[in-house]
């Protein structure tokens, strides 16, 4: 079987590597439903997805030490000369540190790797270090990006950075001390202590934590990776020491098994979330590394089980194995940990795994040019994507699963292997071979599985009851009926959250709509729970609008607006940045803004008719964000006379300094009744505003698309001052109303940047010129301390 298998992978990776090469090739991935390769700024933005793209060929590099696993040596010495002959590094364009890191600077070096294997062997002579060269360069033209305090990189650099040229070595060593050990020493010192957990997103500059939920999947999987991978690597006990730190408060706090859930870094009994996402199909592999290898059956044998449910493993899941995102793209995790299980149990249970996989990437993935991503696992459309991944990692895990070891051309054990899977050999091992061991270090080392599994029945006994497990937690749909079903389906852009009828309707096709602490609906459907088949289908349907309401939202992308202060003793000089609306008056094609006088709505939420609308009448009304749509609070206060609205959100702690802004979505009807502009602020930045009215009770703001400047002793009209005046911050869509986060998880540890250009001081009420000079001398130095740091950023 093993034999049969290996040839089936090598036809699906010859049937995907070649269609890239004759569809796609130089471009950095292909479309395999249009045939034609992905070259970015020619294709519609996919946001942050686009930013592994930097025109250098990415799926070429991704794909070489693969082809030389493969035992593709012809085509490999082919992809090497074109890879040294055709491909730029110095291209003007801003790319993922992260990604580029991972899957370019990794490529290049298994690559080199690899060609040096080759060339011991008499192949290749030609080769002269082309690729390590190449990855010495590229390496240079990231390095800036760890220019921080913190050590932490910068999420994107531009690849026309470049520093003087290193030894290739000495360059390795340069990332070594740049990344692991600045990085992850600061890491590690940010750590929350009483947990030992750290969250998933950090400001690289304050080292506060931004994402205080602390898992193993997305936005951290890579982080223990490194930990682990840099002890094997480097040989240091730091990072040994580290790993089994956290790993400990892993089983702890984030391991139900099988389920691997989310906590709160400072609550870790408290969850975070009720859903687990796919990139944590890693964590069995690493466990087996680890050498905790029950664990490792048990989750693993979960995936397994939510994979023959759904055919993939969805972007991600819920608690009861319920698609919580219906993508797929390709991901190469699970026969990751399938490998790693089988390597370490010999238990021929794994390589009907890796069939199963094989066998729903040809039934459900494989088209005419390639292998396409699962755009809904449910309903089997594809993505017109071919990430340079699924060459790169999913291939070579399958290969390694079935291959005997006379198939493979090099010893795998004199390798270790990266997060992209990418083959760096251990002789670049900077630790000593003549360490002493004592007692200590033998609870580190990998168990022998021989001894561990005396009875080759025991992983079949740990995989029968997670097995009975998932099968109970998502039945099949069943079929009833229930009469009085025999009305039209309930459209995504004709839905209210606060119309009963509609939420009836919702209940019927199996949908729950959840109010979430941040303001945002979400909705989840269960086919199990609609009352008949025909509802199960037309809440798919429905579920499947509002994603691509939600996605068509998301690209309408505008930039923040202002709410400035103009009254005593502001003055004009208290700039407050604003989220806009994708509805209402468009501030930035008003020349003077609206300006007037606020006061807060009646009820606060403003998701029904105000009680003191005659207060409320040519004023702005303040809001309370939550409990309704935007729109539906817009038209609340435009029926009361209001001539613009602002909301502020009732996540206490929320700020612009550390979180992006948001734009307020529509509720996909028609909203062109809603003709006042509507602004929003965060917890702090409304607090100041809440505050001023307290403490002056007559408020004057400006609302506009810049701020203005003015005379402070004249009251002279305001004129508009540069943009970079404002806070500059990153936007994302807030789904207010759709609650469907599309957003694919990232891989590896985010970094998050933020600035602190607008903290206003408290102004008292017998404020005089000198306070406000000030404030004005305060703001002043603020903004000149983001400039510089904009210079440092790019």
């Amino acid at each position: 079987m093993s034999l049969l298998l290996r040839n089936q992978v090598l036809e699906m990776f010859d049937h995907a590597y070649q269609n890239y090469m004759d569809h796609a090739y130089p471009a950095d991935e292909l479309m395999p439903l249009t045939c034609r390769g992905r070259v970015r700024g020619l294709e519609p933005s996919r946001g942050d997805i686009d930013d592994a793209l930097g025109k250098f060929s990415l799926t070429l590099i991704d794909t070489l030490d693969t082809l030389a696993l493969l035992n593709k040596t012809v085509e490999f010495e082919e992809a090497v000369r074109r890879v040294v002959a055709d491909v730029r590094l110095d291209n003007d364009i801003v790319v993922s540190v992260f990604e580029t890191n991972i899957r370019v600077l990794g490529g290049l070096l298994g690559g080199h790797s690899m060609a040096v294997m080759l060339k011991e062997s008499g192949r290749m002579v030609w080769y002269q270090d082309e690729l390590l060269h190449m990855a010495k360069d590229l390496g240079l033209r990231l390095l800036p990006a760890f220019n921080t305090s913190s050590g932490l990189p910068y999420p994107r650099v531009s690849n026309c950075t470049h520093v003087h040229a290193l030894h290739a070595m000495v360059l390795f060593r340069a990332l070594i001390s740049l990344f692991l050990e600045r990085a992850l020493d600061f890491l590690w010192e940010k750590r929350q202590r009483n947990s030992n957990l750290v969250g998933t997103t950090i400001n690289i500059h304050s080292g506060e934590w931004v994402r205080r939920d602390s898992g193993v999947g997305a936005g951290i999987d890579s982080y223990y990776e490194y930990l682990m991978k840099a002890y094997i690597l480097l040989g240091d006990d730091r990072f040994l020491q580290r790993f089994n730190t956290h790993y400990a408060s892993i089983m702890k706090y984030i391991s139900q098994p099988p389920l691997l859930l989310d906590v709160h870094i400072h609550k870790p009994l408290l969850p975070a979330r009720t859903w687990m996402d796919s990139l944590l199909a890693f964590f069995p592999g690493l466990q087996v590394l680890k050498g905790d290898i029950r664990p490792a059956i048990e989750t693993h044998e979960m995936l397994y089980q939510v994979t023959k449910k759904h055919n993939f493993l969805p972007e991600a899941f819920t608690t009861d194995f319920r698609v919580h995102w219906a993508q797929h793209p390709l991901r190469p995790e699970f026969a990751e940990s399938t490998y790693f299980l089988y390597k370490a149990t010999r238990d021929p249970y794994y390589l009907e795994v890796g069939r199963t996989i094989l066998e729903n990437l040809n039934r459900f993935a494989r088209v005419p040019c390639g292998f396409a991503a699962m755009k809904d696992v449910r309903t089997g459309s594809h993505e017109d994507r071919m990430d340079s991944f699924f060459l790169a990692e999913m291939f070579k895990y399958l290969f390694l699963l079935f291959a005997e070891e006379d198939d493979l051309p090099f010893n795998v054990e004199d390798y270790v292997f990266t997060t992209e899977a990418h083959l760096l050999p251990l002789s670049l091992s900077t630790a000593s071979n003549s360490q002493e061991l004592d007692d200590s270090n033998f609870e580190w080392t990998c168990p022998n599985t021989r001894l561990l599994f005396p009875d080759p029945a025991f992983p079949r006994n740990l995989r029968k009851p997670i097995r009975s497990t998932v099968d109970k937690s998502c039945p099949r749909p069943t079929t009833h009926r229930e009469p009085g079903m025999g009305r039209p389906p309930l459209r995504a852009q004709d839905f209210m959250a606060s119309n009963p009828e509609h939420l009836e309707l919702l209940r019927r096709m199996g949908v729950s709509l959840i109010h979430l602490k941040d303001g945002r609906v979400q909705l989840v459907q269960h086919a199990t729970q609609a009352v008949s088949a025909i509802a199960a289908e037309d809440g798919m349907r429905f579920m499947q609008e509002m994603m691509e309401l939600s996605s068509q939202q998301q690209k309408e992308q505008l930039p923040p607006r202002a709410v400035q202060i103009v009254s005593h003793p502001y003055f004009g000089r208290v700039v407050l940045t604003a989220g806009p609306a994708q509805f209402g008056l468009d501030l930035s094609k008003s020349s003077s803004g609206m300006r007037g006088f606020v006061t807060v709505a009646e009820p606060y939420n403003g998701c029904s008719e105000l009680s003191n609308g005659e207060i409320v009448a040519g004023r702005i009304a303040l809001l309370q964000r939550g409990q309704c749509m935007f729109a539906e609070k817009a038209r609340h206060i435009h029926k009361a006379g209001a001539i613009g609205g602002i909301v502020i959100d009732d996540n206490e702690g929320s700020s612009s300094d550390t979180a992006p802004l948001f734009q307020m979505a529509g509720d996909g009807r028609n909203t062109d009744d809603v003709t006042l502009p509507l602004l929003f602020l965060f917890h702090k930045e409304g607090n100041i505003l809440l505050e001023a009215l307290k403490e002056y009770r007559e408020v004057e703001v400006l609302l506009s698309d810049k701020a203005r400047d003015r005379d402070h002793t004249s009251p002279a009209s305001l004129e508009p001052v540069d943009q970079s005046q404002l806070t500059t911050q990153e936007q994302t869509t807030d789904d207010s109303v759709l609650g469907q986060e599309s957003v694919q998880p990232a891989e590896g540890l985010g970094s998050y940047v933020s600035v602190d250009v607008g903290e206003e001081p408290a102004v008292d009420g017998d404020s005089s010129s000198q306070s406000v000079d000030s404030l004005m001398a305060d703001w002043q130095e603020d903004l000149e301390a983001f400039k510089q740091m904009e210079k440092d950023e790019l």
